[in-house]
């Protein structure tokens, strides 16, 4: 989460294992691309600093935000991926929309967690205005699609070590 103390795109590459063979699969909401594809951007670049190797990413897109969880299972359905991330944005408007899409993305997401024996992996901005959300997609609290990609990273690790 990004705060005051802490950039999304800040961590300690000497803690991230290598990102050699592993496999992902990259699911992106297109509304709000603005945001959303600099998040894809920040992702794709951090696996790669790891050692990942361009075939080894897989980048497909959704219409929206709500749309995350059917992508991702798709994409899990396949066996062919070590982890999934999915990457979108949720503005507050004047609606509740706004609650019902975050709630049923977060409860998707994490159904989907406890279905595969890979990590999906949330990567979804929830702000109050665009401002927040570019702050986190490369501005100055760092890249939420960084700390996806490492987060995912560490986590495939986990599992090749655990499962």
């Amino acid at each position: 989460m990004a705060t005051a103390l802490k950039n999304l795109s800040a961590y300690d590459p000497s803690k991230v294992p290598s990102a050699k063979g592993m496999k992902v699969a990259i699911v992106v909401a297109e509304w709000n691309e603005e945001i959303t594809f600099a998040l894809r951007d920040g992702a794709v670049n951090t696996f790669l600093k790891h050692g990942a190797k361009e075939g080894d990413i897989v980048v497909d897109y959704v219409p929206g935000t709500f749309e995350l969880t059917a992508g991702a299972r798709a994409f899990a359905q396949t066996r062919e991926y070590n982890a999934i991330i999915v990457l979108g944005c949720v503005i507050q408007g004047e609606t509740r929309h706004f609650d019902f899409i975050c709630h049923g993305v977060t409860q998707g997401i994490t159904q989907l967690n406890t279905q595969y024996d890979i990590p999906f992996i949330f990567g979804v901005l929830t702000t109050d205005d665009k401002q927040q959300a570019l702050d986190r997609a490369g501005g100055k609290h760092g890249n939420k699609g960084d700390e996806a990609a490492v987060t995912a990273i560490k986590m495939i690790d986990l599992f090749k070590r655990t499962i």
